[in-house]
């Protein structure tokens, strides 16, 4: 009878280490975890350890509820006991602010385009004003000026001096 005891006790104590070298292991599951992470290009930045079947995120990723899709994603691995997530969300960066060309850089262009066939007329642009100095003969004058209020600015001050 003490035989059968200390067999059947065996028996159990061996069953027991079999079903227990049966799970998956460490290695197998953090194989599976990476593969699942690289599936979704988002998870990029996320990296996992596997310890007793228990899984800790770590990292970060720039979209908005990442950090719940890869533990949730992460959970479905057979295998997996537990997920601990200590993934960050990082905000994309700002987008590059707009180069801002002053209005009186694209006006004063297009003012000494159509003043440069005047002989003796000078413009000086200022806040979208156009000041026009020099002289001009009488037969230019409205040429010049139909030309200039054709390219809209603010105002135009004529102090030219008529031949």
């Amino acid at each position: 009878m003490k035989n059968f005891k200390l067999r059947w006790t065996a028996f159990i104590a061996g069953l027991c280490i079999l079903f227990a070298s049966c799970g998956p292991k460490d290695a197998d599951i953090q194989k599976a975890v990476s593969d699942e992470l690289a599936k979704n290009p988002g998870y990029t930045g996320i990296t996992a350890s596997v310890t007793g079947g228990v899984v800790t995120l770590t990292g970060s990723c720039e979209a908005e509820g990442c950090d719940a899709s890869a533990t949730d994603a992460v959970k479905t691995v057979k295998g997996v006991k537990d997920v601990k997530s200590t993934i960050t969300v990082t905000p994309p960066a700002p987008p590059p602010a707009p180069v801002v060309i002053s209005p009186d850089d694209s006006l004063k262009t297009a003012v000494n385009d159509i003043v440069s066939g005047y002989n003796g007329v000078t413009a000086a642009i200022n806040d979208g004003v156009v000041t026009l100095t020099g002289k001009i003969k009488r037969a230019d004058l409205q040429a010049l000026m139909m030309k200039l209020h054709a390219i809209k600015p603010k105002k135009i001050e004529n102090k030219l001096t008529i031949e």
